[in-house]
């Protein structure tokens, strides 16, 4: 059995919070650089190129990519052989993400209740914390800020069986149709189909992590993500929602075996700043 401190997590959290806010991802980038080259739109290749220069600011300069530097989720892959000590695990998380946000100056963006007086709770936790148990005797992080404006666009829908992949193209297509220029395009979409209700939309989410050009090895699923691409590309939104050819950079699906009766379909958005950073211990 292998022992781990939490203060070890702690650190490497705080890090990741930082690294997360000041560097966009290479794939990313690179996605946007593809971008430019298809966008037919004057202004939209123009828009494209001032988020690339803005990356490139932040990166330089080592200062958050947006001002929205999100909640901090954080996916945690806990090998079953790994025994942590020194403390509790999920306070040692969200003291990481306290001192990530203190020390890199980052906004925080966390009230205390929903709905009622909304006080914000000054260091950006609590924590969203997904923690799966696996094989073998390494952690791996992964901190994945997620700013307002997408996660406000992102929907779930109970469909029935029936209604099919034409069902599916449906709701994800009407969903980032309605959603325009709020979630600041070129967006990723990730899409969960099946499961129960949580389920979905968590393989949602988790499908924002994979690298832009890598599909679903399903070969049916993957098909189905390119066409959704295409047709989410020609609903003409255009980059920050100017009009053009590139309103999603991605669409990535994955899927959980469902009820019998039951259907459900999620999705989340992210925008042009698709952060998220990853370490395994």
């Amino acid at each position: 059995m292998r022992e781990i401190n939490v203060e070890v997590l702690t650190k490497i959290i705080e890090e990741l919070c930082i690294d997360a806010n000041y560097n966009l991802p290479s794939d990313v980038k690179g996605a946007l650089q593809e971008a430019v080259k298809k966008e037919a739109s004057p202004l939209g290749r123009e828009i494209l190129l001032d988020i690339l220069k803005n990356a490139e600011i932040a990166e330089q300069d080592q200062v958050p990519i947006c001002q929205d530097t999100g909640l901090a989720v954080i996916f945690l892959e806990l090998g079953q052989d790994v025994r942590l000590v020194g403390g509790d695990i999920n306070e040692a998380i969200n003291e990481g993400v306290r001192r990530g946000y203190k020390n890199g100056y980052l906004r925080k963006s966390s009230v205390d209740d929903p709905f009622l007086v909304r006080k914000n709770t000054g260091d950006n936790t609590p924590a969203i914390i997904h923690t799966e148990i696996v094989s073998g005797d390494k952690v791996k992080i992964t901190v994945a800020p997620k700013g307002g404006g997408s996660e406000n666009m992102s929907a779930l829908a109970m469909l029935k069986p029936s209604d099919g992949v034409k069902g599916i193209k449906k709701f994800v297509v009407d969903a980032v149709d309605k959603a325009g220029s709020n979630p600041c395009p070129p967006i990723i979409v990730g899409v969960g189909i099946g499961g129960t209700i949580e389920v979905t939309t968590l393989i949602a989410k988790k499908a924002l992590l994979r690298t832009i050009g890598e599909h679903n090895p399903n070969p049916e699923v993957a098909k189905l993500e390119e066409e959704l691409l295409e047709e989410i590309n020609n609903l003409g939104i255009g980059p920050q929602g100017f009009g053009g050819r590139i309103t999603a950079l991605a669409v990535n699906i994955e899927t959980f075996p469902a009820h019998i009766a039951s259907m459900p379909v999620a999705i989340n958005i992210q925008c042009h700043a698709a952060r998220h950073k990853e370490a395994i211990i």
